[in-house]
């Protein structure tokens, strides 16, 4: 491969991409926690509640997901083709699972007799979604087996036990960012509700990042070993201020902070985030193929950034004029948690 640093619109564009990946973590990572929460309940009236403190947002939020495959297609096709191969089948059942959420989401109120098919079918859509997610984050920490560009492996590389349990600690994590979403929309019962569940979630995390690193410890040391964290003492800091940050939230759910549970998620989030970037960085495929092998050419990326200036910018605000029209407790959740109560 090339030994060419990158070049400045291949740094661009490699970074609206992780800034995309983030905001979709985040954005998207909150509405399917409350999927995966809403499949813990069965009192109806919870569920609606639920599904209502993400009516506004969760399509939306998908649209993040858009740029990232449509950015990688476009402007890092190398990586693109790579990462097809190598997770053809979490890709499926990661859009299997978007598209039964949407449906779901949409039907469950117009189709009575069907609404327990649907209501199992945005639980279980959210629990894939999820955990795919994780399980490919796992599988690219071990490392993707790339020959002359291409990708060298088989089709179920990705399921080994330590990328399981990534993929088992997103849904836990994204489960945490949901209820702390819920807590910083609801008032009354539900609020209670979920603000209960932010410690045992917290601390299901703590265990499964534990196993995630005693499967690394005993059994794949070396795999997860390419990664550069060791070499970058400076990175230790995001793990570590990670940790800090999910027993805070914890902390802020045993004070009745209507926000700072899910600040202090977003904030682990982001630190996690920062971890891997410290870990792969410069590969876009670790640990194989870095920016500059993977960038498509100048001309491409140039003609690519005209048109990304334009439209980035409007997909900012609008995410963000949704969020500020819809900002604050959703209506209607805490009325109907007082009338349960009167």
């Amino acid at each position: 491969m090339s030994a060419a640093p990158a070049s400045d619109l291949a740094l661009f564009w490699a970074g609206v991409i992780a800034l995309a990946i983030l905001v979709y973590v985040i954005l998207d990572g909150f509405d399917l926690g409350v999927g995966i929460l809403f499949g813990t309940t069965r009192d109806e009236s919870k569920r609606a509640a639920l599904m209502r403190t993400i009516a506004p947002f969760w399509d939306g939020n998908e649209t993040w997901l858009v740029i990232v495959g449509a950015g990688l297609f476009a402007t890092f096709p190398a990586v693109y083709a790579v990462f097809m191969g190598a997770f053809y089948v979490p890709v499926l059942l990661l859009l299997f699972g978007l598209i039964f959420r949407g449906v779901a989401f949409e039907f469950r109120e117009r189709a009575q007799r069907m609404r327990g098919l649907w209501d199992r079918g945005f639980f279980v859509g959210s629990v894939v979604v999820a955990f795919v997610q994780g399980a490919a984050v796992g599988a690219m920490l071990r490392g993707i087996a790339v020959h002359d560009g291409q990708y060298a492996g088989g089709s179920f590389d990705w399921l080994h036990p330590f990328a399981l349990l990534t993929g088992a600690g997103l849904v836990c994590g994204y489960a945490l960012l949901g209820a702390g979403w819920v807590v910083l929309k609801s008032e009354g019962a539900l609020r209670d509700w979920a603000r209960a569940r932010i410690r045992p979630l917290a601390v299901l995390v703590f265990v499964v990042i534990g196993l995630a690193f005693a499967v690394v410890l005993f059994s794949d040391a070396g795999a997860v070993a390419q990664g550069q964290l060791r070499g970058r003492a400076w990175g230790q800091a995001f793990p570590l201020a990670g940790a800090a940050a999910l027993a805070a939230a914890a902390l802020g759910a045993r004070a009745r902070h209507d926000g700072w549970p899910f600040a202090c998620t977003v904030l682990f989030f982001l630190c996690a985030y920062l971890t891997l970037g410290v870990m792969f960085w410069p590969y876009m495929v670790p640990y194989a193929l870095t920016i500059a092998d993977a960038a498509a050419p100048e001309p491409s990326l140039r003609f690519l950034f005209y048109g990304g200036v334009v439209v980035l910018p409007v997909i900012v605000v609008y995410t963000a004029g949704v969020y500020w029209v819809f900002r604050g407790k959703t209506a209607g959740l805490g009325d109907e948690a007082r009338k349960r109560r009167s």
